[in-house]
């Protein structure tokens, strides 16, 4: 077992996971968080990630490390993800470790990876302005053999390395291009559109091998999902487990948890999108321990530590063909209205036996609502709990257009 994990970002719910399991750590993080850690304490170093210097890099800190004998570090948070890998570069003496980092938090180099590794993925390209990004839809237009009149192809732009959907932009014409685009948008990545069903995996890998595979299915990306996945994906389990595998070997990872997004299309065919390696959002890992009954913060933490046994990997996780009876899903809402007064929780909610529990809260006096950076600032989340998959995507897609806030 680690001797110590750093937690490369700040997360109470992993660092409670961590002091149920009795396991040591210590918290890297921004000094903010250094009062309320000295005062409840949590073990914490300070350091400023967004930095980078001949005074702030991984050896410096693996040096403000030392005293906490760490020996594993894991990214909590897309913007530690490097941080981490640099971390582990030195602790295993693997330069590699760091080279992955790069891959999981450069989406062009992560598609350049999968396509030279035989992954399905759509066309792709690196864009510096609106012209290239012109450029690239009139040669999607002509590999899709468009003809004059038919709509253009669509196009997703998206930072090389953000989170979820933050700076992502859908741009269905060349109208779109120039009304949309920002200059700060540029450089990024631009992609076709990848049709068919998007659902998204959380695998636990130790060893180079799958230990356990969630699949969360989305009802709509951003606001609503669901775990286990609905029974039509549950047949499609044995071909997705193999992709899976698949995608951890062509990417060499031996250790921790990725979150991949994948499409599943009315061919049967499956896309790859993207992947990373941090904790993901949507609250995936709250609902997968309570789906299958177990620490998925606690086994997010542990897996990245190589000297885990079989024993202890057994302790930590479900079966590999575990199949909860029991759905958890949640829909992340957002006020349809600039301006908000009150919270209207509606009575049919109440009245249904799905609904488990919200964590919305009023507002205190009128207020603004901000323009919203992808899909990060929800006001909270709406919680189901049932037996039937169908019925859970049907409650998650109706309460995502009702409006809780006036």
């Amino acid at each position: 077992m680690a001797k110590c994990f750093a937690l490369m970002g700040w997360s109470l719910p992993v660092i409670e996971s961590m002091q149920k399991l009795n396991k040591s750590f210590v918290v890297v993080s921004f000094p903010d968080f250094e009062n309320y850690a000295q005062e409840n304490n949590i073990p914490f170093v300070p350091y400023q990630f967004d930095e980078w210097s001949d005074s702030s890099n991984s050896l410096d800190l693996k040096d403000k490390l030392e005293p906490y004998h760490v020996d594993v570090a894991v990214p909590l948070f897309e913007e530690t993800v490097e941080w981490a890998g640099a971390l582990n570069s030195l602790y295993r003496d693997d330069p590699k470790v760091l080279n992955r980092a790069f891959l999981f938090r450069n989406k062009a180099m992560m598609k350049r990876k999968a396509l030279i590794g035989g992954l399905r993925v759509g066309l792709f390209e690196e864009v510096y302005n609106k012209e290239g990004v012109v450029n690239f839809m009139n040669r999607l237009n002509q590999a899709n053999l468009q003809v004059d009149g038919e709509e253009d192809s669509w196009v997703h732009i998206k930072p090389f390395a953000s989170a979820g959907t933050v700076g992502h932009r859908l741009l269905k014409s060349k109208a779109d291009i120039e009304e949309k685009c920002q200059d700060d948008d540029f450089p990024c990545l631009a992609e076709s559109h990848l049709p068919g069903k998007e659902f998204s995996c959380e695998a636990f890998v130790h060893g180079g091998k799958i230990r356990f595979l969630n699949i969360t299915e989305y009802v709509k990306l951003g606001y609503s999902n669901f775990i286990p996945e609905g029974n039509y994906l549950h047949t499609k389990r044995e071909k997705i487990m193999k992709e899976m595998q698949k995608l951890v070997d062509l990417f060499g990872i031996q250790y921790g948890m990725i979150h991949p997004e994948w499409f599943l299309t009315e061919n049967d065919e499956l896309s790859f999108g993207e992947v990373a390696c941090r904790i993901p959002g949507g609250h995936i890992l709250e609902l997968c321990s309570q789906a299958y009954g177990f620490d998925a913060l606690a086994a997010f933490v542990c897996c990245h530590d190589p000297e885990l046994t079989e024993e202890e990997l057994n302790e930590l996780l479900p079966p590999l063909d575990a199949r909860p009876k029991t759905f958890y899903g949640n829909v992340m809402i957002y006020p349809h209205k600039n301006q908000i007064s009150r919270l209207v929780i509606p009575e049919e909610l109440k009245e249904e036996s799905f609904f488990l529990d919200h964590n919305l809260v009023p507002p205190l006096t009128s207020q603004k609502v901000n323009s919203r950076d992808g899909f990060g600032n929800h006001f909270g989340t709406v919680n189901f709990k049932g037996d039937d998959p169908d019925r859970m995507a049907e409650l998650l897609l109706h309460y995502e257009n009702v409006d809780f806030y006036h």
